[in-house]
């Protein structure tokens, strides 16, 4: 899923949560004593919006209704977490039984909130084994509290692309692995035209630059966010020291953040002609694995490659890892036939040609492990890379909480303060950022 409709700012992610939990809902709405073989309808409400990307769902549905010719399935598509969660409060005939979205995030409210069903037993009753089926990163950030109320459709990976002509120009033999060794490029990368004027930056660290949230380098540190009991730790996360330190580093090896900051603010948009790693202004860049087929539509006038992101100098064992998240689906707590809702959920996430079919066809990341190894994928080797990144067992994907994106919005805020030198005590203020995390959390219970 092409990460760039991904709602990862605080309006999105907000609205969703207020949504959930303005209202309780209840799980036990809905029957699942249906007959999967009966005559039925189902209704499908997804985010896709492009016209590939229908067609690919539209190519999917028609393959699950030929292997189920008793349900008919009607798609919606370009539905955003606010519509299906105003729809699923409200309930009746006209909610959906099958729903997806592209914010993990809030699967945490999903569960908690029994809007969406645990799909346990029914993959118990059908004999599908998840364990065996999809890597653990993904289960992790599809369930929440013991409720699998989700499972992942299609991934996304986070990796490095690299101007491969720009690396030859400023003699650097391969990608960096460790950070010390992405600074040392990014350096080397930077090409200034004048005195407070870029030609082009090796790395832009700033972390409003389009895909630069920073939950997505952080996860390079392998970082913990909540502890044992749910509160939030990154005050005492040693890793957050390093990240921010890492950051400002990388920053003021190629000007300082000011310069960035103004250099950055001439980039077009990143859907655009003008994206800054097509134009060149940028030598190395953090993004998913859509990127590369963008990129070759564009016919970008550069070699390019991509590799895993830099990891820290003291943990080169990890190397590989990369921030995971992706598309979930699941069934609505109001459906009337979640039995067949369920021959749907599973045939879109675990029927081995659906899923490798669907990841070919909009360039995501497959989803369970018999898809990633069948012959059938696309061979592209760049886009292969993705699918190392997502099995690493050192990769991370966001912890999901009871009000969903909220404590990343809040991470978010705070690291756009950090970065202008605005946090003179990063201590103290990150104890204020759990303290406010906290304070969010306790909220969304009450």
């Amino acid at each position: 899923m092409p990460r760039w409709r991904m709602p990862t700012c605080a309006s999105a992610a907000l609205a969703a949560a207020g949504l959930l939990l303005s209202g309780c809902a209840n799980p036990s709405v809905g029957s699942a004593n249906d007959d999967p073989k009966a005559p039925v309808t189902l209704k499908f409400w997804h985010g896709w919006s492009t016209p590939g990307e229908v067609k690919a769902v539209n190519d999917s549905i028609d393959r699950f209704e030929k292997l189920h010719p008793n349900i008919e399935v009607k798609a919606t598509g370009n539905v955003s977490d606010e519509t299906v969660n105003q729809a699923l409060r409200a309930g009746g005939d006209k909610a959906p039984d099958v729903v997806s979205s592209f914010t993990t995030n809030n699967v945490g409210q999903y569960c908690d909130s029994g809007m969406w069903t645990d799909l346990d037993p029914f993959m118990k009753k059908t004999g599908l084994d998840k364990q065996k089926t999809f890597p653990k990163t993904l289960l992790d950030y599809t369930s929440y509290h013991g409720s699998q109320c989700a499972l992942p459709l299609l991934a996304d990976a986070f990796g490095m692309y690299y101007n491969k002509d720009a690396f030859e120009k400023a003699g650097i033999e391969r990608p960096p692995r460790t950070m010390s060794e992405f600074k040392k490029a990014a350096e080397k990368l930077t090409v200034r035209k004048g005195k407070d004027s870029y030609q082009q930056v090796g790395y832009m660290p700033n972390f409003r630059f389009y895909q630069n949230s920073p939950d997505r380098l952080f996860a390079q540190w392998g970082p913990e966010y909540f502890d044992a009991d749910g509160d939030a730790r990154l005050a005492d996360e040693p890793s957050t020291y390093k990240f921010f330190k890492t950051a400002r580093q990388l920053a003021d090896a190629q000007g300082g953040f000011n310069d960035l900051e103004k250099f950055r603010m001439s980039f077009g948009d990143e859907m655009s002609s003008q994206n800054a790693f097509l134009t060149g202004k940028v030598a190395m860049h953090l993004d998913g694995e859509w990127r590369g087929l963008m990129l070759n539509e564009a016919k970008a006038k550069f070699n390019w490659d991509v590799a895993p992101l830099p990891v820290p100098d003291d943990q080169p064992e990890a190397y590989g890892r990369g921030f995971i998240t992706g598309t979930v689906a699941g069934i609505a707590h109001s459906s009337k036939h979640q039995n067949a809702a369920w021959e749907l959920v599973r045939f879109l996430t675990a029927d081995t040609k659906q899923v490798v079919s669907f990841a070919n066809a909009i360039h995501n990341v497959p989803s369970t492990f018999a898809a990633l190894k069948s012959p059938d994928l696309d061979a592209d080797p760049t886009f292969r890379t993705f699918f190392d990144i997502l099995q690493s067992k050192h990769s991370k994907a966001l912890p999901p909480s009871v009000n969903g994106g909220a404590y990343v919005v809040s991470l978010m805020d705070f690291a756009y303060s950090v970065e202008a030198g605005r946090v003179p005590d990063l201590r103290k203020g990150l104890r204020k950022l759990d303290e406010q995390i906290d304070a969010d959390t306790l909220q969304s219970k009450s």
